[in-house]
């Protein structure tokens, strides 16, 4: 299993987006996505080394994480991520941690 890299996972996250779509956002603007998807994870208990994530509960931890990430992002007046692009930039950072893990959950 690779570490996780946050500049492969920004990197990622850039490939689901057009080229264009991907211009609107700068590399801190998607690593504080990033911190946002962590920090849901670590107040939810998922950074437990026990903690196995059911395959098909997938959609629903990831509309969770979308939920919390817009409430973030509402108090955080220098964010501009667009909401419709915020589900696929999650998902990409998901399939990311699935990449390293060797594990696919969507």
């Amino acid at each position: 299993m690779k570490e996780f890299d946050e500049n492969e996972a920004i990197r990622y996250m850039r490939d689901t987006l057009s080229e264009s779509e991907s211009k609107n956002y700068d590399d801190d603007q998607l690593l504080n996505l990033l911190d946002m998807i962590w920090d849901y994870y670590e107040q939810n208990g998922l950074l437990d080394v026990d903690c196995d994530e059911d395959d098909s509960d997938i959609e629903t931890l990831v509309t969770e994480i979308e939920d919390y990430a817009r409430r973030m992002l509402k108090k955080d007046s220098g964010a501009n991520i667009q909401p419709e692009h915020l589900r696929k930039l999650i998902e990409a950072e998901i399939e990311y941690e699935d990449s390293i893990a060797g594990d696919s959950l969507l």
